[in-house]
């Protein structure tokens, strides 16, 4: 999420009582976890384990539950809590905002956009030139839909990460600052919900086609011109290549990367990330000829275990 302005660390850590270590005049421009930060943004860290791979991220700034000293590059803003801290600040800078009408006065829709009956738009939802958003769908607020965008009757596109900060054995919601950006030409079918990030964004890429009950999870970036059948499920920060075929029932665990012309066959569960201009089978996912051998030897031996019984 970017900052409606730029702030001082100093403003920042004023804001969430942190206390600061470094320069107080290092400018931030947004806030991020540590899968999307860039240079100027905040994160936060609050397990040693990952203080190392914070401390070299790319993030300018890190809330800490650690006083230690910094690189050069970097301000850290100490906290006994910074998971509260950061999600305080995710609350401030990005508060809730229900809808009142059913297409919200501060969304911006360009007047050649069709709106079946029964659609909700939130506020400051975009929607682009000839796109049609069919009946019952809801668009959540910061949702930005491209030109000529199909959706299909009953889409949830832009809820809430499912996302959670676990701590003495309970779990609390982080904040859902992110967005969905639907790029050009995209059709989504009926019933398919797109979540927002947790901190940026979630991002169908220009011309790729969604089918019925398609999941697609926070953080999730699909490449241009992929397809994707019913009942397909991608959890949080998996990134699609471009031309990308996932038939039905096909799930893909968190974080995982597949690469361009992919093709998953239906009901195959991917736990690593896979290479472009190969089709796969399977659970776990393998190359479609490995695993057809696989079966084919299994189907062997318990042939041959019935035949001796």
């Amino acid at each position: 999420m970017k900052f409606p302005r730029q702030y001082t660390v100093s403003e920042l850590a004023d804001l969430c009582g942190a206390e600061l270590i470094g320069s107080g005049d290092t400018l931030l421009s947004g806030m991020n976890e540590i899968h999307k930060v860039e240079p100027g943004d905040l994160m936060f860290v609050d397990n040693e384990k990952y203080f190392q791979k914070s401390l070299q991220s790319a993030a300018s700034a890190i809330l800490i539950n650690k006083k230690m000293d910094p690189p050069a590059d970097k301000i850290l803003l100490y906290h006994t809590q910074p998971f509260d801290a950061y999600n305080f600040l995710a609350w401030h800078f990005r508060p809730s905002i229900y809808c009142t009408e059913a297409i919200s006065s501060l969304a911006h829709i360009d007047p050649s956009a069709v709106i079946e009956p029964g659609v909700i738009i939130a506020p400051f939802a975009r929607i682009g030139a000839r796109t049609i958003i069919q009946a019952n769908t809801y668009i959540g607020s910061y949702t930005e839909i491209g030109e000529e965008v199909m959706i299909q009757p009953g889409c949830v596109i832009g809820s809430d990460a499912f996302y959670y900060h676990k701590e003495n054995q309970e779990y609390t919601a982080w904040r859902s600052i992110g967005k969905v950006v639907i790029k050009d030409r995209v059709e989504v079918g009926a019933a398919t919900t797109i979540v927002r990030g947790v901190s940026g964004e979630t991002v169908i890429g220009e011309g790729t086609k969604l089918d019925c009950q398609v999941h697609i999870g926070h953080g999730a970036v699909i490449g241009k011109n992929c397809l994707l059948a019913a009942q397909a499920a991608l959890g949080g920060k998996v990134t699609l290549g471009d031309e990308v075929i996932v038939y039905g029932q096909v799930g893909i665990a968190q974080n995982i990367t597949i690469g361009d012309r992919a093709i998953l066959l239906a009901k195959t569960g991917v736990s690593k990330d896979l290479a472009g201009d190969n089709t796969y089978f399977g659970v776990p996912a393998l190359p479609v000829r490995e695993a057809y051998k696989q079966l084919a030897t299994l189907r062997m031996v318990t042939d041959k275990t019935k035949e001796r019984s």
